[in-house]
């Protein structure tokens, strides 16, 4: 297991990424003034963002179905616990975007080869009222690989 979003895992027969790309801000308000530069405040974290990305080869990895499941949880507009496989958490996470091209098709037009990208957003974790209810169960209806 590469890494767990709520009930989805990342691995090499379902998502495996690639690349993993972490950008954190932190929020400082500034104050102008007279004849000295501006004044800051610190004011706390500002956004925490997370892209996933890499190429599925359908014939070897998961395809359309798993990215069809991330889009699933995207749409309940819920937050998931992001777990590395090593232990670490991340903490509550959203799905904010999924980016797939597709190419190198087959007579009946399947993808041979689909790029991809996932974009996650850190929301507070003591939101426990955002969190995610979807189950292995209900992720199954959109893969195979879960069932």
């Amino acid at each position: 297991m590469l890494m767990a979003l709520g009930m989805f895992v990342f691995e090499t027969r379902s998502v495996p990424y690639q690349q993993l790309q972490r950008n954190s801000a932190w929020r400082h308000a500034a104050q102008s003034r007279v004849g000295a530069r501006p004044a800051y405040q610190y004011l706390g974290p500002g956004s925490d963002t997370l892209t996933l990305s890499g190429t599925l080869l359908p014939a070897f990895t998961g395809g359309r179905l798993e990215l069809d499941a991330l889009r699933q949880m995207a749409s309940q507009g819920e937050a998931w616990p992001l777990i590395e496989g090593t232990g670490r958490q991340y903490g509550l996470w959203v799905i904010t975007q999924v980016d797939e091209t597709a190419s190198q098709f087959h007579r009946d037009g399947a993808a041979g080869k689909l790029d991809f990208s996932l974009s996650l957003e850190r929301v507070d974790d003591t939101r426990l009222d955002l969190l995610g209810s979807l189950t292995a169960e209900s992720l199954s209806r959109f893969s195979g690989a879960y069932a």
